[in-house]
């Protein structure tokens, strides 16, 4: 069974963990009303999903 020889200092045990970060998400602007959606997502202000009315929006 595998055994480390040696302890893991904090140093080298924390920058192996430093390349978690949290990236903010790309948004790209809905076709019909230029709103920005997230990608492969319906359009929450129109309701058109890849030019498809999906939700019934109430005018």
């Amino acid at each position: 069974m595998a055994v480390p020889k040696r302890k893991m200092s904090k140093a080298r045990r924390d920058s192996r963990r430093a390349n978690w970060k949290l990236e903010k998400p790309g948004f790209v602007s809905c076709p019909q009303c230029h709103e920005p959606v997230m990608p492969h997502h319906v359009c929450m202000e129109c309701g058109y999903y890849d030019g498809k009315a999906v939700i019934a929006q109430d005018e």
